[in-house]
C-alpha cells in the first residue's frame, strides 16, 4: 500500500491533517524545455519572434521606399501585376513592354493572393509589408521545432540565426519578389520533413510550383528526401510531380504567355547547356565554383549555421536552387545581393536544428557494470549540452559578424532616418502629375507612381519586350503625357549607381531629345529632378 511519504507531489516533512486526505505542497517548477512547461508561453514564443521580425523588415522596406531607394525593376513590375489582378485582369505589365503578360517572364500566378490586400490598400507599401510578414512568419515552425527539441534558450538563438541572416536581409532590402510567398512554405515543409511528417511536408511544398518555375525542383527534392527517409511511393510521386511541373511551366506555359514565344530566361543557360548536355554535366562541378564569387556564396549560404547545417541531410533541399544559380550565365545569380538566397535560409536553419537535436537526444554512455538508466534529458548530459550551447554561440557569432555587411545594418545609419531635400523635391514634383496620367519615369521614381498612374520606364526599356536593349537607334519615341527624370538618383543597395538601365549621359541625351524633337515642355525642375509634359505640336511661324 502506498504511504503518504511515497506521494511524489508531497514534500518530505509535510503534515497530514488528522482525519483528512493528504495536503500536497507545490511541485518544483518544470524544466523550461520539458513537456510540463506552460503551454501558452511556448506557443507564443515563435509568434513573438515573428512579430519582432515583421516590425524590423517592414521598417527597413518602408524607409527605403520613402527615401526613393526602391525601383521600378522590380517593385513597380510586381505592383502593376498585382494591381491588374485586383481589377480582375490578366497581369499585363507596361514596364516590361507593351501588352507584356508577366506570366511570360516567370510563372508566379500565386501572387494573385495579394490582390485582395492591394484592393484594400492600393500602394507599393502593401506589397512590401506583405513580403515582410511572409518572411517573418517563416520563423514560426523553425523556432517551434527548436523549442520542442532543444529548449527555450536554443529556440531564441535559432530565431535570431534565421531572422538576422544575410539572405533574409538581402531580400527585404530589395523591393518585392514572388519568392517571398515561398519562404514560409519552404520553412514549414522542411520542418515537417525533420519531424518525419511526410504528408504534411508534401502539402506544404506543393504550392511552390505556382510561385516560380524553378521551385518545382525544390518540390522534387522534398520527394527525393521522403523516398530516402520515409514512404518510398509518396516520395517518388512527389519527386516526379515536381519535375513535371517545372518542365511544363518552362516548356509550355511560359512560352505561351511570352510575346516572343520562348522562355524569357533561357539566355541564362550556359552556352554548353544549349549545345551538349554531356559537356554541361562534365563541367558542372568546375562551373559551380568559377569565378571565385560562386565559392564565396556557397560558403556564406551555410555560414549562419556555422556550417553545421551541412551535417544534416535536410541541407540537400538547397541543392536545386544552388545548382541553377551557380550554373547560370547571369552574374547576378552568383553573389549574395538581391533576393536569390532567401528561400535557402529556412533550409539552412532547419539543418542546424536537425544537426543539434541528434546531440541532444544521443544516449549518454554508462559503465558496463551498472544497469543503464532511463534516457535523461539533454540538460542532464553536460557534454551534449555544452556541444549545443557552443554550436549556437558560434552560429550567433557568425551572424553578428556578417550582419554589418548586409542591409539590416542600414537601420543603424543616420541617413536611413533623414528625409533629404532631394526626397522632398521629388514628392513636390510628383504630386503635380494627376491620377490616371501616363508617365515615363526614372527607375527610382517609378514605384512612387505605379499605384495611381500608368507608368513606364524612361528611357524606354525594354524595347520590343527584350531586356537589356541599349542601342539608342532602336529606342521608340516617348508617348507618355508626362516625363519625370532624376539625374541625381540616390545610390542604394545593391546598386552602386542610381542610373540603371542606361548611363546618365544617354539618359540626359534622351531628355534633351524629348524637349527638342518630341514636343515636351518643361513644367518644373528642382534639385536635379525634371518634370516635362507633352505639349501641343508647334505651328510653323508661331511665336513662343
Amino acid at each position: 500500500m502506498r504511504t503518504f511519504s511515497d506521494n511524489p507531489v508531497v514534500r518530505r516533512g509535510a503534515r497530514r491533517p488528522s482525519g483528512g486526505p493528504p495536503v500536497p505542497t507545490a511541485a518544483p517548477p518544470p524544466h523550461p524545455g520539458s513537456r510540463l512547461a506552460p503551454r501558452l508561453p511556448a506557443a507564443l514564443l515563435p509568434w513573438a519572434w515573428a512579430a519582432v521580425f515583421l516590425a524590423l523588415y517592414a521598417t527597413l522596406s518602408v524607409r527605403r521606399h520613402l527615401l526613393l531607394r526602391t525601383t521600378g525593376y522590380d517593385l513597380g513590375i510586381f505592383e502593376q501585376a498585382v494591381r491588374a489582378y485586383a481589377r480582375f485582369q490578366p497581369p499585363v505589365v507596361p514596364l516590361r513592354g507593351e501588352g507584356f503578360n508577366l506570366l511570360g517572364d516567370h510563372f508566379h500566378p500565386a501572387i494573385a493572393v495579394l490582390a485582395p490586400l492591394y484592393r484594400l490598400w492600393p500602394s507599393p507599401l502593401a506589397l512590401l509589408t506583405a513580403q515582410a510578414a511572409l518572411i517573418a512568419v517563416a520563423v514560426v515552425p523553425l523556432a517551434g521545432w527548436a523549442l520542442e527539441t532543444l529548449g527555450r534558450r536554443a529556440a531564441h538563438a535559432v530565431a535570431l540565426v534565421y531572422g538576422l541572416s544575410w539572405g533574409v536581409a538581402s531580400a527585404v532590402a530589395f523591393d518585392f519578389h514572388e519568392v517571398a510567398l515561398a519562404v514560409p512554405l519552404v520553412s514549414y515543409a522542411v520542418v515537417a520533413l525533420g519531424r518525419r511528417r511526410w504528408r504534411a511536408a508534401v502539402l506544404w511544398a506543393a504550392p511552390l510550383v505556382l510561385i516560380k518555375e524553378d521551385l518545382g525542383l525544390t518540390v522534387a527534392a522534398v520527394g527525393a528526401y521522403i523516398a530516402w527517409k520515409g514512404p518510398r511511393r509518396l516520395g517518388l510521386l512527389t519527386a516526379v510531380a515536381g519535375l513535371a511541373a517545372s518542365a511544363v511551366e518552362i516548356e509550355l506555359l511560359l512560352p505561351a504567355f511570352n510575346p516572343a514565344g520562348g522562355y524569357a530566361h533561357g539566355g541564362n543557360l550556359p552556352d554548353d547547356a544549349r549545345t551538349s548536355l554531356l559537356t554541361t554535366i562534365a563541367l558542372a562541378p568546375l562551373d559551380a565554383l568559377r569565378p571565385d564569387v560562386k565559392a564565396a556564396t556557397l560558403v556564406l549560404v551555410f555560414a549562419p549555421s556555422a556550417l553545421l547545417a551541412l551535417r544534416s541531410p535536410l541541407a540537400l533541399l538547397a541543392v536545386p536552387t544552388l545548382a541553377w544559380r551557380m550554373l547560370s550565365a547571369n552574374g547576378f545569380h552568383w553573389g549574395t545581393s538581391f533576393h536569390y538566397s532567401v528561400v535557402l535560409m529556412p533550409v539552412v536553419t532547419a539543418g542546424l536544428i536537425d544537426a543539434l537535436r541528434h546531440w541532444r537526444t544521443a544516449p549518454a554512455a554508462t559503465p558496463a557494470a551498472t544497469p543503464a538508466p532511463e534516457p535523461a534529458p539533454a540538460a542532464g548530459r553536460p557534454p551534449a549540452a555544452r556541444h549545443v550551447r557552443a554550436s549556437l554561440a558560434t552560429a550567433l557569432a557568425v551572424t553578428a559578424v556578417i550582419l554589418p555587411s548586409f542591409p539590416l545594418a542600414l537601420l543603424a545609419q543616420r541617413a536611413t532616418w533623414r528625409t533629404t531635400e532631394h526626397v522632398e523635391a521629388a514628392g513636390e514634383l510628383l504630386a503635380r502629375i494627376p491620377d490616371g496620367a501616363t508617365v515615363a519615369a526614372s527607375n527610382r521614381l517609378v514605384p512612387q507612381l505605379t499605384a495611381r498612374t500608368e507608368v513606364v520606364l524612361f528611357p524606354a526599356f525594354p524595347v520590343g519586350s527584350r531586356l537589356y536593349e541599349y542601342h539608342r537607334a532602336t529606342l521608340p519615341r516617348p508617348t507618355a503625357e508626362w516625363i519625370v527624370h532624376d539625374r541625381r538618383a540616390p545610390h542604394a543597395w545593391p546598386y552602386r549607381a542610381g542610373h540603371w538601365p542606361y548611363p546618365p549621359e544617354q539618359q540626359l541625351a534622351e531628355l534633351d531629345r524629348a524637349r527638342l524633337v518630341h514636343g515636351y515642355r518643361e513644367v518644373a525642375e528642382r534639385d536635379g529632378i525634371t518634370l516635362l509634359r507633352l505639349g501641343p505640336p508647334r505651328v510653323p511661324g508661331a511665336h513662343g
